[in-house]
């Protein structure tokens, strides 16, 4: 068969997409291909680039998805999706966000940031072979959890509780602990509750599985936001905040594992998170693997974006 490309169609893409990111599932994300809960709340985050949509490249073969060029949040950065066996396509793909997915820096130099796993040494030989440097600051590492059975008690300190927003989705209260737990100075703006909703409209989001620290004076002050995946059954953390005055508290780590508690509840047996930091593994997390960032800049005789 030929295999063909065209742009992403939107939202009518979305579960295509959703569908080619379950097929690829393996054990322990050994590919390195995105998990399909990435997918869904890069979509559904306030800060995606909805109008730069058509710029993700999708290749086919025979009708069926064999490959994916894309962006997570915005322009600048390419991840690529792709099934094993198609691995010849690599090149193309990455010439394809080289023309398409470049973003720009202020003072207007066109850059791409192109994401390898660090095990994927031929296309790591591709990239290098284009100019391209490691930039650490932008890796991302994959770590796991391996759920256990049974489950060891969760515990907080007096006066604060578990809840999830099945029980009480006050996006007000939500949207300010996720303001203050990634230190954003004073208050969250008005519009907050309106960009958290957006984050609620994915098909897979659960309520009950986004889990809240609630302090003893009725506010949210931690949060732990889990992806139940129920094709290949497993959990995903995404996001994690805890309110700059009640760190230090076991707050976080209790709002994630009590998050992974049910997604085991429903048949995971592990849960990932795209972190490696101390935070997770001192919970129980492991590192997998990371996806090596690749940053090259592009003068002006090498072209605009096609």
């Amino acid at each position: 068969m030929t295999v063909t490309r065209r742009a992403c169609a939107g939202p009518g893409d979305f579960p295509a997409i959703s569908d080619f990111l379950y097929g690829l599932y393996q054990p322990h994300n050994r590919d390195g291909n995105w998990l399909q809960p990435i997918w869904e709340y890069a979509y559904t985050h306030p800060w995606f680039d909805e109008a730069a949509v058509p710029r993700i490249g999708i290749w086919q073969d025979a009708g069926q998805i064999v490959g994916v060029t894309m962006y997570e949040l915005r322009l600048g950065e390419a991840f690529f999706q792709l099934h094993p066996a198609y691995a010849h396509l690599k090149p193309e793909m990455l010439t394809y966000a080289e023309q398409h997915l470049t973003g720009t820096t202020a003072e207007s130099r066109r850059y791409l940031k192109a994401y390898v796993p660090e095990f994927d040494i031929a296309f790591e030989d591709v990239v290098r072979s284009r100019g391209y440097e490691q930039e650490p600051e932008s890796h991302r590492p994959m770590s796991q959890f391996v759920i256990p059975d049974p489950f060891p008690p969760i515990r907080l300190p007096d006066g604060f509780r578990l809840k999830s927003l099945a029980d009480d989705n006050d996006l007000s209260k939500v949207d300010r602990v996720l303001w203050r737990g990634f230190d954003h100075p004073g208050e969250p703006p008005d519009d907050g509750p309106a960009d958290r909703q957006k984050m609620q409209s994915g098909p897979h989001f659960r309520k009950d599985l986004a889990i809240v620290v609630e302090a003893p004076n009725g506010a949210f002050v931690a949060f732990g936001g889990l992806w139940f995946e129920p094709v290949n059954r497993f959990g995903y953390v995404e996001p994690v905040a805890t309110d700059p005055d009640y760190r230090r508290m076991g707050l976080g780590t209790a709002a994630v594992l009590e998050g992974i508690r049910r997604c085991g509840e429903l048949g995971a047996s592990v849960a990932y998170v795209g972190s490696d930091q101390p935070f997770y593994l001192a919970m129980g997390f492991q590192k997998l693997f990371t996806q090596n960032c690749w940053l090259r800049y592009f003068s002006t005789e090498q072209g605009a974006p096609l």
